[in-house]
């Protein structure tokens, strides 16, 4: 695989999860133009032993991160749900995640669902459709990336990606879901 072109950022997107953890590359330029690179799912087998489903998902994080070189891993921070088992592997998908990134010697940063849906709808609240569908378009792709998991990947790596890019780009080169969050933030500062 090629590196990431000059002056752009290759990001790694993780939705952590210990069946199905989604991955999402993409280059993103200074104008936040963003051009897909990778996406897919580490599945693990359910009925394996959670020391053998972590070491699966950190084989492929590994693996992806030998072959597609990212600058930064991206990864959706845990937050409660109802369901107490599924945040605790959603946790330790997440916590190997950061590891393979420490291990790497790339940055990593993670990012809120609401972070992630307000950077890319302009709403903290949309729902996955809405992003999905904004991921695709963003991407120039006919269609939207399946499972939902690559494409909440996907959705990760382009939050970092333009959170990163801060304030230095115009307003002509921002998306209006980018445009939105730019005037949100302002916004909250005063």
């Amino acid at each position: 695989m090629t590196p990431p072109r000059r002056g752009t950022l290759r990001v790694l997107g993780v939705d952590p999860g210990l069946t199905r953890c989604g991955v999402g590359i993409v280059d993103v330029a200074r104008d936040r133009s963003a051009t897909l690179v990778h996406v897919g799912v580490i599945r693990s087998d359910a009925d394996a032993a959670i020391e053998q489903r972590l070491a699966t998902i950190a084989a492929g994080l590994r693996e992806i991160v030998d072959t597609h070189s990212p600058q930064v891993i991206a990864v959706e921070r845990v937050f409660a749900q109802h369901n107490r088992e599924s945040v605790i592997g959603t946790a330790q998908a997440s916590g190997i995640a950061l590891l393979v990134a420490g291990e790497r010697g790339l940055r990593a940063a993670t990012h809120t669902p609401t972070e992630v849906k307000a950077a890319i709808t302009g709403y903290g609240a949309a729902d996955k459709r809405q992003v999905q569908t904004m991921v695709a378009r963003v991407l120039r792709l006919d269609t939207i990336p399946q499972p939902a998991d690559a494409a909440d990947a996907l959705a990760l790596a382009l939050c970092h990606a333009w959170r990163s890019a801060g304030p230095s780009a115009t307003s002509q080169s921002l998306t209006p879901a980018q445009q939105a969050w730019a005037n949100a933030e302002r916004s909250a500062k005063r």
